[in-house]
């Protein structure tokens, strides 16, 4: 599978779902969404994780990136593709899901359940992990023995939790973000026009200003790919 390194971030260049789908199919690693934000973000620690493991091109910075490198991707966008991996896997795997508020992740098992007839879950727990809550998580990790386990906890916090899970259970692992959340109902997606355009990132900008500043981003990133700075 061809990649290449985007500001020091090894970026994995698929070319369709179906593609990513075969590629993971009896991996134990971390898939990784990789945006223009975190492309651009300058975390040793959180560069040694992607570049251990499988980033893929979930914003339009991404695939925009690896085109001007010369390298065709698609943007597969993991709020959509981990569904992907339950509809294609929910036979033959076990699942296990940590993240969110109590009363969302429960919406979340009680959605799939209805969504996917035959999903296999192993587990579940929200993502308020108090002290000593790692420790039980691993433990019943051990106990359970799920094939690919689901983290929605925003980064780089699931990141770093992924890569200690990983190292106690070997399993296929992918941090989620906020993606409960819009799956259960509680927040809502961008529109499909912004998703089409790669504006997503303008969408969450109209309904929470506060994000000027994170939103700065963006540009730095994009006047780098322009100047082959990355």
């Amino acid at each position: 599978m061809q990649s290449v390194r985007v500001n020091n971030k090894r970026v994995f260049a698929f070319k369709s779902k179906d593609q990513f789908l075969d590629f993971i199919e009896d991996k134990k690693s971390i898939l990784i969404a990789l945006n223009a934000e975190k492309l651009n973000k300058e975390d040793e620690d959180l560069d040694s994780i992607i570049n251990k493991n499988i980033g893929y091109t979930d914003g339009i910075g991404a695939v925009f990136a690896l085109r001007r490198k010369g390298i065709n991707a698609i943007k597969i966008a993991g709020a959509e593709f981990w569904l992907d991996i339950i509809a294609r896997y929910q036979r033959s795997k076990t699942f296990y899901f940590v993240g969110s508020s109590p009363e969302v992740i429960k919406q979340t098992i009680s959605r799939l359940k209805k969504d996917y007839a035959n999903i296999q879950i192993r587990g579940y727990r929200d993502g308020f992990l108090r002290e000593g809550d790692k420790e039980r998580l691993i433990e019943d990790l051990l106990i359970k023995k799920p094939d690919i386990v689901f983290l929605a906890m925003g980064s780089p916090r699931q990141e770093n939790l992924m890569k200690d899970l990983l190292n106690a259970h070997p399993a296929l692992y992918m941090g989620l973000g906020g993606s409960f959340d819009i799956y259960s109902g509680t927040k809502k997606r961008a529109p499909i026009f912004f998703r089409k355009l790669g504006l997503e990132w303008l969408y969450r900008l109209l309904k929470e200003p506060t994000r000027w500043r994170r939103q700065l981003t963006y540009i730095s990133f994009t006047l780098k790919v322009i100047f082959n700075k990355l």
